[in-house]
C-alpha cells in the first residue's frame, strides 16, 4: 500500500479518511442533520468531516446571514471530481448562503501554469460555464479572481490590504509546520488565500459572519492558517471560519482522479460517447474474472469504481442504490452490466448538461460585473 501524501499540491498513495481526521484534528460530519441529509453528498458520507459546522446549521435553522467561499484552481478541464463541490456550492446557495466563489489564478501562476490569459479563459470556459449549467445563480454570488478582486476601489484595497497585513501573524516556523518546504510564490499564494477566506467579514463585505469553506482536505492546511490568522486579528472581529471536508472522487482507473491524467476522469465537455469509451475501457472492475466465478462468489462493490460513482453521484435514490449494491455482491449483477448502468446515467447526464452549457454562454456576464 503506497505511503498516503496529501497536501495543497500534491495527493497520492491509499488515503486513510479516519487518520486525517485525528492527524488533522477534525470532526466526523453528522450525515442525518436536516437539512443536510437531504442533499446525496452529505447522506452517504462524500462529506465526511467538518470544524464548526455547527455555526452554519444554526444560521440556516435561524435563517441568518452566512457566507459560502471556496475557490477554484483553473488549470484543467472541469470534471466530475470538481462537481462534487460545484454541487455543495450551488446547495449552500439554495440555503440562502452568500457565495464568494474565487478563482485562484494567483496561485496557479505561482504553482502551475505562467499564462494569466489562459488562466482566465479556462476559468470561464471550464469552471463558470459549467458552474452557471449546474445550477449557480448570479444573485447573491461574488465570482472574482484573486489577480483582481474588484471594480470597486475599497474593496479591492481591502482584499489585498488584509493579505499582506496577515503575514505580521505567523512565523517561519509556522509556515514550515504547515506547508513543509515552501518557496515564496507558494507563500505570497498562501496569504491571498487566507484573504479569501476571512475577507467576506470586512466591513467592506458581509462584515462579521459565519462563513464554511468546503474543500477537499489537501486544501486544509489553508484553512488552519487562515483560522490561526483570525484569533490573532482580534480588530476585525473575525468569526472563526467553517470548513467541510469531501472525499477525493476516485479515478476511472482507482486511486485519486487527476487532471493531468485524462483517462482517469470523465470531463463535463465529454461526449457521451467519449465518456461511455472510457467507462468500458478503464472504470476499475470489483467483478471476477470469469461469470462463472461472479455468479458464484459476487463482485466487490467497494473497489467498483461504476459502483463508487453511482454511489456518490448518479443514483440518488437510496432503494435502487442498495438493490445494486446487493445484486453485484450477490453476483446476480455482473460487471458489464454495472458498468452499463453507469453509462446510460452519465450519458443522460452529459446530454443536458451540454445543452444547458450552451445557454450559460449567454449569461457569463451577470458573474464578471464586480
Amino acid at each position: 500500500m503506497a505511503e498516503a501524501l496529501v497536501t495543497p499540491w500534491e495527493v497520492k498513495g491509499t488515503i486513510d479518511y479516519d487518520r486525517l481526521i485525528k492527524e488533522f484534528g477534525l470532526k466526523a460530519f453528522l450525515a442525518q442533520t436536516d437539512p443536510f441529509d437531504k442533499n446525496v453528498l452529505f447522506r452517504r458520507g462524500s462529506v465526511f468531516a467538518h470544524r464548526d459546522f455547527e455555526r452554519i446549521i444554526a444560521a440556516v435553522r435561524e435563517k441568518k446571514p452566512f457566507v459560502m467561499m471556496t475557490g477554484l484552481m483553473p488549470s484543467g478541464k472541469f470534471h466530475f471530481g470538481h462537481k462534487m463541490v460545484a454541487d455543495q456550492i450551488i446547495f449552500y446557495q439554495s440555503l440562502g448562503a452568500k457565495v464568494y466563489l474565487a478563482v485562484a489564478d494567483i496561485e496557479a501562476y505561482n504553482t502551475r501554469i505562467a499564462d494569466q490569459a489562459a488562466l482566465r479563459k479556462t476559468a470561464i470556459e471550464e469552471y463558470l460555464m459549467n458552474y452557471i449549467a449546474l445550477g449557480l445563480k448570479p444573485k447573491n454570488c461574488d465570482f472574482y479572481f484573486q489577480s483582481s478582486r474588484s471594480k470597486d476601489g475599497e474593496k479591492a484595497s481591502a482584499y489585498y490590504r488584509l493579505a499582506s497585513m496577515a503575514s505580521r501573524h505567523l512565523t517561519a516556523n509556522e509556515v514550515e509546520a504547515i506547508y513543509g518546504d515552501i518557496t515564496p510564490g507558494k507563500l505570497s499564494s498562501a496569504l491571498i488565500q487566507v484573504s479569501d477566506i476571512l475577507h467576506p467579514q470586512l466591513p467592506e463585505f458581509e462584515g462579521p459572519c459565519p462563513v464554511i469553506v468546503p474543500v477537499g482536505a489537501d486544501q486544509d492546511p489553508h484553512l488552519r492558517l487562515a483560522r490561526d490568522i483570525a484569533a490573532r486579528m482580534p480588530q476585525h472581529k473575525f468569526i472563526t471560519p467553517s470548513s467541510t471536508y469531501n472525499r477525493f472522487m476516485v479515478g476511472l482507473k482507482g486511486g485519486k482522479m487527476s487532471s493531468s491524467d485524462p483517462l482517469s476522469y470523465i470531463a463535463l465537455t465529454d461526449t457521451p460517447e467519449e465518456a461511455k469509451k472510457k467507462i468500458m475501457k478503464y472504470a476499475f472492475s470489483g467483478g471476477r474474472e470469469t461469470i462463472e466465478e461472479h455468479r458464484k462468489l459476487g463482485g466487490v462493490p467497494e473497489i467498483d469504481v461504476s459502483y463508487q460513482w453511482l454511489f456518490t453521484q448518479f443514483e440518488e435514490d437510496d432503494k435502487k442504490i442498495k438493490k445494486i449494491y446487493d445484486d453485484y455482491k450477490s453476483g446476480k449483477l455482473l460487471s458489464g452490466e454495472l458498468k452499463m448502468i453507469l453509462v446510460e446515467k452519465v450519458t443522460t447526464f452529459l446530454e443536458q448538461h451540454q445543452k444547458k452549457r450552451e445557454k450559460a454562454k449567454d449569461k457569463v456576464e451577470e458573474f464578471l460585473k464586480a
